[in-house]
């Protein structure tokens, strides 16, 4: 990357940066694009060669975090040694893991959830799984492949199962971690963890 990207990059990213520290304390409608431009250090023209509007850089936002997520998680599970399964449930332990990863960023970070989890939904994963979603080219299809190993006509519809694992996790965490309603989130994973196990061996295609 050379110096007139590397700076493009650097006002960028100090520009999500600087509009996620004022959305997550101001809230978006107390916040407006002078707000961030100041606080960024950068000038207001400089704010639309990257977004439209604050809704724009909203929405580029929770891309880039939910982005930041998956990577993390992807890059736990690159380490994780999943030898000692046997092939007929390696993969569901694998999804388990990275739901796991997950949620506990969630729970190390509760203003990040607070942020995203309306917005981590089916539509979201799949900016973020195809890439799309992230400013550094983060390539979340791998986090799937990685899972899958490239089998994926294991299980019957895997959008569709993948979708269902997607909504059930960050529908079922969100209350969980913020207010430990119904119950604890530790509590709650092992019935979280069961969901996920039971959708993927429903979609599992028997032999």
């Amino acid at each position: 990357m050379g110096k007139v990207d590397k700076n493009k990059q650097q006002k960028r990213t100090s520009l999500l940066e600087t509009a996620f520290r004022l959305f997550t304390s101001r809230g978006i409608h107390n916040t407006s694009i002078a707000d961030i431009v100041e606080n960024a250090g950068v000038a207001k023209g400089t704010f639309y060669l990257y977004f439209k509007d604050k809704y724009d850089i909203r929405n580029k936002l929770i891309a880039h975090k939910a982005s930041e997520v998956f990577r993390k998680a992807d890059e736990a599970l690159q380490k994780e040694d999943f030898s000692a399964f046997s092939e007929s449930v390696v993969y569901e332990e694998k999804v388990v893991f990275l739901a796991d990863n997950i949620i506990n960023q969630f729970v190390a970070d509760k203003t990040l959830l607070q942020f995203i989890s309306k917005k981590l939904d089916w539509g979201m994963f799949k900016n973020v799984l195809t890439g799309t979603g992230s400013s550094e080219g983060v390539d979340c299809y791998d986090i799937y492949d990685a899972v899958f190993q490239g089998n994926h006509d294991r299980y019957e519809s895997p959008e569709i199962m993948v979708y269902m694992i997607i909504e059930l996790v960050s529908s079922t965490c969100y209350s969980a971690v913020l207010a430990g309603e119904p119950v604890s989130i530790e509590e709650l994973k092992p019935y979280i963890f069961r969901a996920v196990r039971q959708i993927m061996q429903s979609h599992l295609i028997k032999n």
